[in-house]
């Protein structure tokens, strides 16, 4: 795994289907990286995600100035 990508967390579906990974990086290059590395084993779906605490954060700010 490259310097600056951090693995977080995992959970793998009851039928163990699929795996979700969360990772966490400031530059996307770093996961591009680690996934090619492993297109040859597995497919990916990358979806960026955001900390739902920060982000109701921002939307309740958002709200304010406009009521």
């Amino acid at each position: 795994m490259p310097d600056g990508l951090e693995y977080i967390d995992s959970w793998v579906e009851p039928n163990f289907d699929r795996c979700f990974q969360l990772m966490q990086t400031d530059d996307a290059l770093l996961l591009q990286q680690w996934v090619a590395a492993w297109t040859d084993l597995m497919e990916f779906e990358i979806v960026p995600v955001a900390p739902s605490k920060q982000t109701r954060g921002y939307m309740e700010a958002l709200l304010d100035e406009e009521g």
